[in-house]
Formats: structure tokens, C-alpha cells, sequence
């Protein structure tokens, strides 16, 4: 007994510590719906009402019109389309190769992609820039959509970490019925790894949706412009009052962070179940 009671104390400790964690990370983000409802006013309101008088739904119109929502969604779509495609088959190819083949230099050639993640984003920054500028793909998407086809180092790891866990008696049977290498991957490993598919596929869709500093640095034409350049355009936006409109700005982040949430809460036990599989085999 009181073994039992000692593990329920320790059971409530540990929800109560998450709860409370919970509810620090969501402050921000009822804040922000609490703002996009509110008039001009009641922003500045002393003390702050988190429920308005009145909800202001006509906020969430006046950010559609503000900016061409619909132009900027689109652009978001396609480079987030095509980087999470090309990522994932970039990725599988290659972490099937250092899980399922063995080849000489292997496991050097793996340390040397993994390794790759130490070196920061701001060293490549300048060189990155020059070559696509003398390739002329500044101010299109390619330099957004192309490094996505040679893989990411941490995707890469995830995934081959998941593909360790695959029992190799299934490539055998496979290889032996007459299959080749990529029937393997493509019918055996990959419908398999759906946890780790969508692991990664969250990690990507979320990254690539939310990236300002690429589409900032490579996109000049405000046609281009995808849903976070164009939320950057809004904050500097002065309207009819001289002041920036923060409900419209809250109201636009809430409508662009909307497909982040889907996504989040349609993968959510593929994801875990990946998180909790992948690190299991080193």
C-alpha cells in the first residue's frame, strides 16, 4: 500500500510539473487569439481583458485583405510541397544505404554526414548566396526547393535509426524471391517506417512552412513572397490610424500557424511512436 500510494504521488508530481509546463508554452499562443479578437482599444486595455466584450471575427477578413493571403498561400504550398517530397525520398535513399548495405567506409561515410550538423547555418550563408547568384536563381525558388534533394544530416539519422530496428531476415526473403535493392526499399523498408515517415515528414512541413530567412534572403519580388515574409510585411505596414494594427497582425499569424496545428494534431501517434523508436538502436 503504500508503495502504491508513493508511485501515485510521484504519478501526480510528474502531471502537475507537465501541466505546468503545458500551460507556459500555450500562454503565448491564447495571447495571441485573445489579440486577434480584440478592437484597437481593448489592446491596450489596463488590466489586459483576455475575453473581449465583443469578438471580433471581422479582424481575421481585414487580415485576408490586408495582404494577398491567398497569392502568399500559394507560393508556402509549393516550396513546402516540393521540399517535403524531395526530402523525403533524398533521405530514405540514403539512410537505406547506411542501414541496409554494407560497403566499404560505410560507417566513416555516416560520421561525415553527421557531422556536417555542427557547422553553422551562417558560415554557408555567403558562399550558398554567391553560387546561386552566379547560377542566376536568386529571387526564384530553386535555392528554397534544390538542397532538399541532397538529403538533411538529421533526417537522415532519424531515418536510419529507424530502418535498424527492420529485421534483416525480411531484405533476405526478399533478395532471395528475385527482388532488387530498390523493390527492397520501396516495398519492404518504407511501408514499414510510416512512424518515422511521418516523424520527419512533421519536422519538415513545420521547418519549411515557418522558414523567413530563406524566402527573406533569396526572395526580392513581393508576388514571390511566401505567408512569413508577407506576415513581415504587415508588422511594417503603417494603416489609416499611423500605427500598426496588431489584431490584424495576430489574426494573420493565427491563420498561417493553422496548417501547422493540422498537420501536428493528423501525425500525432505516427510522430511519437517514431520519436520513441528511432532512438532505440544505435
Amino acid at each position: 500500500m503504500k508503495s502504491a500510494a508513493g508511485l501515485t504521488i510521484r504519478y501526480a508530481g510528474m502531471y502537475a510539473v507537465l501541466a505546468a509546463l503545458g500551460t507556459l508554452f500555450i500562454i503565448p499562443f491564447l495571447w495571441m487569439i485573445s489579440v486577434s479578437l480584440q478592437d484597437a482599444q481593448g489592446l491596450f486595455a489596463q488590466p489586459f481583458r483576455w475575453i473581449p466584450d465583443r469578438l471580433r471575427w471581422e479582424n481575421y477578413a481585414g487580415a485576408l485583405s490586408a495582404l494577398p493571403f491567398g497569392r502568399y498561400l500559394f507560393n508556402t504550398a509549393i516550396i513546402t510541397s516540393s521540399v517535403l517530397v524531395l526530402t523525403l525520398a533524398s533521405c530514405t535513399l540514403v539512410a537505406f544505404g547506411f542501414s541496409r548495405l554494407r560497403f566499404p567506409g560505410r560507417d566513416m561515410l555516416f560520421a561525415v554526414c553527421i557531422s556536417t550538423m555542427m557547422l553553422p547555418g551562417q558560415v554557408t550563408m555567403i558562399p550558398l548566396y554567391m553560387a546561386y547568384a552566379r547560377l542566376g536563381w536568386v529571387d526564384t525558388y530553386l535555392p528554397l526547393i534544390v538542397p532538399s534533394l541532397f538529403g538533411s544530416p538529421f533526417y537522415i539519422f532519424l531515418f536510419r535509426q529507424f530502418f535498424l530496428t527492420i529485421p534483416r531476415e525480411y531484405d533476405e526473403a526478399a533478395l532471395l524471391d528475385g527482388a532488387g535493392r530498390l523493390r527492397v526499399y520501396w516495398s519492404i523498408v518504407l511501408p514499414q517506417a510510416r512512424p518515422a515517415l511521418a516523424t520527419v515528414a512533421l519536422f519538415c512541413f513545420i521547418g519549411t512552412w515557418n522558414d523567413f530567412f530563406g524566402p527573406l534572403i533569396y526572395l526580392n519580388s513581393p508576388e514571390k513572397a511566401t505567408l512569413t515574409l508577407g506576415l513581415n510585411m504587415l508588422k511594417a505596414q503603417v494603416m489609416g490610424t499611423g500605427s500598426v494594427q496588431w489584431q490584424i497582425l495576430m489574426a494573420a499569424s493565427v491563420l498561417v500557424m493553422l496548417p501547422n496545428i493540422f498537420v501536428f494534431f493528423l501525425a500525432q501517434k505516427q510522430f511519437i511512436r517514431g520519436i520513441q523508436i528511432g532512438g532505440l538502436k544505435g
